[in-house]
C-alpha cells in the first residue's frame, strides 16, 4: 500500500500519520513513513534550498525544484520500499506541487501535474487522505505552534485559500478520502481507518 496524507499547512497531517503508523505496525505490516520534500538526504538539501533559503525562488524554478526531490525521493526510497512489499506512508505528494506550486503559485495546474507524474514514473498512491480545513483556522492552528515558519508558510491567507481550493478540486479523483480536520483527532483517526481496512482486504 502506498497512502499519502495531503493539506495546507496546520490541518494535523503528522497526528494522523503516527496514529496510522501505529495501527499499521501493531497489524503486522512493515511501514516505511517518509516525507517530501526531504525524505533522502538529497531531499534533504533541496528541503533547505526550498524552504529556508533567503531570497525569493522563481515559482516554475520551485516546481522544478520540487520535482527533482520527488524524482530522487520515489527512485530511491518509495519504490524500493514497495517492491520489499511495506507499506509507505507519505507526508505530502505530487498533490501538494500541484496544490502549491501550481495554484497557489498562480501557475499551470496540468503542467506541474504533467511534470511531476512524469518525475514519478506515472506512480500514484493508492490512498491519498485530504485534511481539510479554511485557510484562516489552518493558519492559527500552525501559528500556535510557536515553531518559526518557513518560506511557504510565511505565505498570506490568499495563497492557502488558492491550495485549499485546488486539493478539493482534486478530490474527485477516487483515490482520495476527505476528512474534515476540525473533528476531534480520534473521529478523524477512524474515518482513516474504514478507508484503511478497505485496501487491506
Amino acid at each position: 500500500m502506498f497512502i499519502t496524507f495531503e493539506g495546507i499547512d496546520g490541518v494535523g497531517k503528522s497526528t494522523q500519520l503516527d496514529l496510522l503508523e501505529t495501527y499499521l505496525t501493531k497489524r503486522g505490516h512493515e511501514v516505511m513513513r517518509t516525507m517530501e520534500p526531504g525524505g533522502t538526504d538529497l531531499g534533504q538539501e533541496i528541503r533547505h534550498l526550498l524552504l529556508h533559503r533567503k531570497g525569493e525562488v522563481a515559482p516554475r524554478s520551485e516546481a522544478l525544484l520540487y520535482a527533482a526531490d520527488r524524482a530522487h525521493h520515489v527512485a530511491t526510497k518509495i519504490l524500493p520500499a514497495l517492491e520489499a512489499g511495506k507499506v509507505v506512508l507519505s507526508d505530502r505528494y505530487f498533490d501538494s506541487s500541484v496544490a502549491y506550486q501550481g495554484a497557489a503559485r498562480e501557475l499551470e495546474v496540468d503542467e506541474v501535474r504533467d511534470i511531476s507524474l512524469w518525475a514519478v514514473g506515472g506512480l500514484i498512491p493508492d490512498l491519498t487522505i485530504l485534511l481539510d480545513l479554511p485557510a484562516d483556522v489552518a493558519i492559527q492552528r500552525r501559528n500556535k505552534t510557536g515553531v518559526e515558519p518557513d518560506r511557504l508558510e510565511k505565505e498570506q491567507v490568499d495563497f492557502f485559500e488558492r491550495a485549499r481550493d485546488e486539493y478539493l478540486r482534486r478530490a474527485n479523483e477516487p483515490r482520495f478520502l476527505v476528512v474534515d480536520a476540525a473533528a476531534p483527532i480520534d473521529e478523524i483517526h477512524q474515518k482513516v481507518l474504514e478507508r484503511v481496512k478497505l485496501l487491506e482486504s
